[in-house]
Formats: C-alpha cells, sequence, structure tokens
C-alpha cells in the first residue's frame, strides 16, 4: 500500500494507492476513513489500480473551517485527480462518499467511466428519511449539528470508542466485520480536528436534508452515466424499498440486492464486493 500526501484545491490531502490497471476512485462514508476500503483494495489490485483518499474532514487529509458538503468535496476530487494525472476513473463510493459522488457525477461527467454505490442517500427518498420509525436511526445526524458534539464524543478514548463503536456494530448485519481495526478507528477520530471534521459534512447537509424530508428539495437532472448499486438486505438506516425510484436518479441503473450484509457491504463481505465492482468495470477498462 502506498500513501501519498496530495495538494489539491488548496488542501493537503493523504490517498492510499494500490495495484496496477484502470484507475477506480474509492469514496468512504461516515464513520469511516480509507482503511474501510482496504479488504477490497487488496482483492483488486490485481486489476484496478485502487485510489482511496480521505475527504477533508477526515482521516489525514486537512480539515475545513465550516460546515462542508457534497459539492466542496465532490471539487476536492476533480482537483484531485487532476493532481493524480487521472484524466477519467470509475467512482465507487458508500454513504456519504455516495452523496459526493453525485456532485461529482453531475460537475464532471466527463472525468467518470461509471458509478458503483453502495447503500446511500439519493433525492428520491424524499419524506421517508423523516419517517417516526427512522428517527431512532437518524437521531446522530441532528447530533452533529450541536457545538458540544465533537467534545462529548472525544470526552475519552472510552467515549469515543462507545460512540463509534455503536454505529460500526449496529449498522453491519455481521457484527464482527469491524472489530480486527476498531482501534484503529478510535485512533482515527481522536486525531486532531477528525471529530469536528466529519461532522462538518452533516451540518452542511441538515438543511438539504430537511428540505428533501419536506418535498422542498429543487429538483435536479438525471445522472445518465451508467450506474450499478448493490444495496445491502438488512441495512437499519437504509431499507432495501428505498430502491424503489433509483431510476429517477440513474436512468442507466443496474441494481440488485446484496444479501447477507448490513450497512458496509465493502467490510461485511469483501469477497463479494470485490467481483461485483470487478464485474461492473472489468469491461470498461
Amino acid at each position: 500500500m502506498e500513501h501519498l500526501s496530495l495538494g489539491a484545491n488548496g488542501a493537503r490531502f493523504h490517498v492510499a494507492r494500490l495495484g496496477a490497471g484502470p484507475p477506480l476512485l474509492l469514496l468512504h462514508g461516515w464513520p469511516e476513513f480509507w482503511l474501510t476500503w482496504e479488504p477490497v483494495m487488496q482483492r483488486l489490485a490485481d486489476r484496478f489500480t485502487l485510489i482511496a483518499p480521505d475527504l477533508r474532514g477526515f482521516g489525514a487529509s486537512d480539515k475545513p473551517d465550516g460546515p462542508f458538503g457534497a459539492a466542496e468535496h465532490a471539487a476536492d476530487l476533480v482537483a484531485l485527480l487532476n493532481a493524480l494525472d487521472v484524466p477519467r476513473a470509475g467512482v465507487v463510493g458508500h454513504d456519504v462518499g455516495g452523496a459526493v459522488m453525485q456532485a461529482l457525477a453531475r460537475a464532471a461527467p466527463e472525468q467518470i467511466t461509471g458509478l458503483f454505490f453502495f447503500d446511500f442517500v439519493y433525492p428520491a427518498i424524499g419524506a421517508r428519511m423523516g419517517m417516526p420509525d427512522r428517527l431512532n436511526e437518524i437521531w446522530y445526524q441532528s447530533f452533529h449539528q450541536m457545538e458540544m458534539a465533537p467534545a462529548l464524543v472525544g470526552a475519552s478514548r472510552d467515549s469515543c470508542r462507545a460512540y463509534f463503536g455503536h454505529f460500526l456494530r449496529h449498522w453491519s448485519h455481521r457484527k464482527d466485520a469491524f472489530d480486527d481495526v476498531l482501534e484503529d478507528f478510535v485512533d482515527n477520530f481522536l486525531s486532531p480536528g477528525n471529530l469536528a471534521g466529519g461532522f462538518a459534512y452533516y451540518r452542511a447537509a441538515h438543511a438539504g436534508r430537511v428540505a428533501m424530508m419536506q418535498g422542498a428539495a429543487p429538483a435536479l437532472p438525471p445522472i445518465t452515466l451508467p450506474t450499478c448499486v448493490r444495496w445491502a438486505e438488512h441495512d437499519p438506516i437504509f431499507p432495501y424499498a428505498w430502491t424503489d425510484r433509483l431510476h429517477e436518479t440513474f436512468p442507466d441503473l443496474d441494481l440488485a440486492m446484496f444479501e447477507g450484509v448490513g450497512h458496509f457491504p465493502h467490510r461485511e463481505d469483501p469477497d463479494r464486493a470485490a467481483a461485483e465492482i470487478a464485474r461492473f468495470f472489468g469491461w470498461r477498462g
């Protein structure tokens, strides 16, 4: 694994890179950083060049000064691909990374060969995000708006472990998926700025999330790039039933259920995750 520090769009970014072949850009979610992709990277390195950055605010990349949303992350990634001298890449993402991918696809479609998503938020989920049965799952998004949130979560190593351990286990169907790296995740989020840096995405996304739930979000044009979605069977945050309107945003869509996993398919079943990614991107070269 090669670890790079690159300047792009006025910031420094940490990027993990592995393998040789057509480039794939891997975008993590929350509460994650580049390390979440390592099992998939190891399985694809004989066929692709895997590029896994820490988004601004996460991992060893620079931190934003305030709220930092999908459009800002997308601008970072365009600059980062240019800094890496990668004119076009396939993009794989999950959770927050999936939101960033949509902004990236609208901003720079000419730099993308295809989109591969695991579970994520897209516009037509709409008011379902705020239904009563969802509120016990999405409370953290409101908590992250609070100035005190980083201080509370980061009060001690134990509090940090309890907070992130809750999400990594509760959202997984395979409950041990992160056991071998939990302390690495705690180390990461206790690094200066990483709690507030990760929460900055939710602070930027809050108004749009509320507008989506109220049915007041502006209409966006479809994303016509070739798109593959593998949505988890047992995701407690984003039920599979929410895939029913994906075709409205992604008309060139290959959709299937990813059986036997929860919110983190790439960690819970990296063999199948890697195989699905390779199948989708293999013929594109």
